[in-house]
């Protein structure tokens, strides 16, 4: 399998927070973030990635799992989950966690593999992603 890595600059488009009333400092939050991939493999190296988060915090720690799609031109795409842990202190927060392809089309047709990432929230709308891991195509499966 390939390795890749890579990392984005991202905005959030749309968010959404909700604080919960079962325990104080306890809220969730789902969020749209939209940026453009960097990578030495030409295969993910101007991709225009979103995803979809969902976070839990309780006192500043807690979870993000959700889905992300990543558009390659007339290539086509690829898609797949991630889920992280989450740490808010002093005002920085940071998810570090690991993704998984789940599919693809075009070139991207039958795509296996992850990898890790970790993203730091730079201001209420903008964050920094950086990425590491592994895929395969199906036609190198075939081989």
């Amino acid at each position: 399998m390939p390795s890749i890595q890579g990392s984005f600059s991202g905005k959030i488009t749309k968010q959404s927070a909700m604080p919960l009333t079962d325990q104080p400092n306890h809220e969730m939050s789902i969020a749209e973030i939209s940026g453009t991939q960097k990578s030495a493999d030409p295969l993910w190296d101007d991709s225009k990635i979103t995803y979809w988060g969902v976070t839990d915090l309780l006192n500043g720690q807690g979870s993000q799992h959700g889905y992300y799609n990543n558009v390659h031109g007339d290539k086509g795409r690829d898609w797949g989950t991630f889920e992280g842990k989450v740490t808010a202190a002093g005002g920085a927060v940071t998810v570090e966690g690991t993704y998984k392809f789940s599919g693809g089309d075009g070139e991207f047709r039958g795509l296996t593999g992850g990898g890790k990432f970790k993203t730091v929230l730079k201001s209420e709308t903008e964050l920094e992603c950086s990425w590491e891991g592994n895929y395969e195509l199906a036609k190198a499966q075939t081989h």
